[in-house]
């Protein structure tokens, strides 16, 4: 009988040490997804090279809100990050390197930095309106304009062969940038 018990506990951890594994491998490949940023499309919020955590589950269960920076499919292959502007039902436009959602004019406190540098040279955001450059007068529903954070050099929503991006394509949130340890933090 004894001898009966201790395999019974023996199976027991082995069980146990199994779901362990799986749960310790499952987690970060449903929940979380580390991505590095390629490209300067996000300067000065991100660089190339920047490693980041997406936060896969957190959207699914609430919201995404404006301003949220997303990774998202862009292609087959390629995956982009950029910040979500525009929402379903949203009026976009800027005017004089200031964004106006629905009429009402948005600060982007994310970009003052990157805008003082530029002063004497010109504008980090275009004019434009998204009747101009997509040809909606809304964001449609179940889509998001995004824009990359370094306007001038950042492809976006306002290349329309990229255009609106639809809610399935996007794979999660960017919270935590874990890459250089000197800007290691949470992201606004």
């Amino acid at each position: 009988m004894e001898q009966k018990t201790e395999k019974n506990e023996l199976i027991e951890w082995v069980k146990a040490i199994i779901i362990g594994v799986i749960i310790a491998w499952a987690v970060p490949f449903f929940l979380f997804m580390p991505t590095q940023v390629q490209g300067a499309s996000m300067m000065p919020t991100f660089e190339d090279g920047d490693k980041v955590v997406v936060n896969k589950i957190g959207p699914k269960l609430t919201e995404y809100n404006r301003f949220d920076v997303i990774v998202f499919k862009a292609t087959e292959t390629d995956n982009y990050i950029k910040r979500i502007i525009g929402l379903p039902g949203d009026k976009i436009a800027y005017k004089d390197d200031v964004l106006y959602i629905n009429g009402e004019k948005f600060d982007e406190p994310y970009l003052e930095d990157f805008k003082n540098e530029l002063i004497d040279s010109g504008t980090l955001t275009q004019d434009f309106a998204l009747e101009e450059i997509l040809n909606e007068s809304v964001v449609p529903e179940g889509h998001f304009f995004v824009l990359g954070d370094n306007r001038r050099y950042s492809r976006d929503s306002r290349d329309p062969n990229l255009g609106f991006i639809s809610q399935e394509r996007v794979l999660g949130t960017v919270d935590v940038r874990v890459w250089p340890l000197n800007h290691l933090g949470l992201i606004h």
